[in-house]
């Protein structure tokens, strides 16, 4: 039997059965951590947690939340990795660092049994996309210190994909490598497959001509908004979108749901997952919206224990989603960040909730939100820059006015810029702009 084959038969018919199993991996993984992980043993031994835990429910209530900005300070003051390794450092193969859109990068290291742990939840997500050995898998990707391209690549291999590294090129070079190699599955940030279908518009070529299938994006929402996910479906004829998430400190988190689009599976093998209030940190119940907190369950050479990701979703009413699992479900995927959502006159605004609007409208090749503060007040504007030959930049201009007003009821002003002026991205994207 096949390694993806034995990972989906580890499904569980019931939430009894997947907490079992939860139990038992996170019992073996504290008894790992005591005395050997200095960051994670002092934590546990202050709030009386042992290997011998009862339940899940009393780990979550004893044990503490831990905090990014504690691992930075933690290798800030024990540099260059930290404390919350496990083993002594021969044991480590794996050097990862993360993208540090908030802060200084961290730096994270892996044994070979956590790389390979971290693989096996690969395989879930490529199982849920529809990959399989007979696929030619493209990775768009510059391939840096970054965990997921190369925790990603690794997997598809080992799953015997034909795997294609896109490293070192640029737009064009990648569009004519997809084309000529018969790439059946694209790999890359929701951004880069718009980017890289307006390149292919530049330069005439086909994309119906691709046969490509699936593009399986990450590092944004954008998988999982249904107005973006539509507008890259459009772009690449032929091809779906698959989302799914995760984090250089976590490894693959999440997968895309097989039967219901816009939604995100926790792989419950393989985390504890929480949803939380940010404010109060007490549970939310089913339905209702917080910040995700994650326990993982093999990565235990540089483990996280109740981490809390700074994530927003949804938890889903119902245990048992229509595609059969009990895995969680995140209706919506990622619906931001703790730190990125903004309160514009009494509105709760999420960058993936505008995304959301604007993608909606054709003829919009880019687009840039500049948030000004004054006085403790927060106000939005728009640029767009309208695509090429597009007959009506001002009209467009005014109908996202209106489509935001709509959606938000505030008065956003939209202006469209000439071609070729804003940013594009290939990694994760930074539209938002704080004046």
């Amino acid at each position: 039997m096949s390694r993806m084959h034995s990972t989906a038969a580890a499904g569980f018919s019931n939430r009894d059965g997947i907490e079992t199993e939860q139990l038992q991996k996170l019992r073996s993984l504290l008894a790992a951590l005591i005395p050997g992980n200095a960051f994670y043993t002092q934590k546990l031994r202050a709030a009386g947690i042992g290997p011998e835990i009862e339940s899940l429910a009393g780990f979550c209530e004893l044990a503490p939340f831990t905090q990014k900005k504690e691992l930075i300070e933690d290798q800030r003051h024990n540099p260059p990795y930290g404390t919350d390794l496990t083993y002594p450092l021969e044991r480590y193969s794996r050097f990862c660092q993360t993208s540090a859109t908030t802060g200084k990068p961290m730096h994270w290291l892996d044994t070979r049994e956590s790389w390979n742990w971290m693989l096996d939840s690969w395989d879930r997500v490529f199982e849920a996309a529809g990959v399989t050995a007979r696929d030619r898998v493209f990775f768009a990707f510059s391939f840096g210190p970054f965990l997921g391209f190369w925790t990603a690549f690794e997997a598809a291999a080992r799953l015997g994909c034909l795997c294609i590294p896109g490293g070192g090129m640029r737009s064009s070079a990648r569009l004519h490598a997809i084309l000529a190699t018969g790439a059946t599955v694209l790999c890359c940030t929701p951004t880069y497959a718009v980017r890289l279908a307006e390149v292919a518009a530049e330069e005439k070529m086909d994309l119906s001509a691709s046969k490509v299938r699936c593009i399986l994006v990450a590092g944004e929402p954008g998988g999982s908004i249904p107005a973006t996910r539509a507008h890259i479906e459009k772009l690449w004829p032929g091809a779906k979108v698959a989302d799914h998430h995760g984090m250089t400190e976590t490894g693959p988190v999440s997968y895309g749901c097989a039967r219901v689009p816009g939604v995100l599976h926790i792989i419950e093998s393989a985390f504890i997952a929480e949803v939380i209030d940010p404010q109060t940190g007490r549970p939310i119940t089913p339905g209702g919206t917080g910040e995700l907190v994650l326990t993982n369950l093999g990565r235990t050479g540089s483990p996280l224990l109740r981490y809390r990701t700074g994530d927003i979703v949804q938890r889903a009413a119902e245990a048992r989603c229509e595609c059969g699992t009990y895995d969680l479900a995140l209706p919506g995927g990622i619906l931001g960040r703790t730190d990125d959502m903004l309160v514009v006159r009494g509105v709760n605004v999420y960058p993936s909730a505008v995304e959301d609007v604007l993608r909606a409208h054709e003829g919009i090749a880019e687009y840039r939100v500049e948030v000004h503060s004054t006085r403790a007040l927060q106000e939005l504007s728009l640029q767009i820059e309208p695509t090429a030959g597009y007959p009506d930049p001002g009209g467009l201009a005014q109908r996202l006015e209106a489509a935001l007003h709509r959606a938000f009821a505030l008065r956003i002003p939209v202006t469209p810029v000439p071609g070729g002026s804003l940013p594009r991205f290939e990694m994760k994207a930074r539209r938002w702009v704080h004046r």
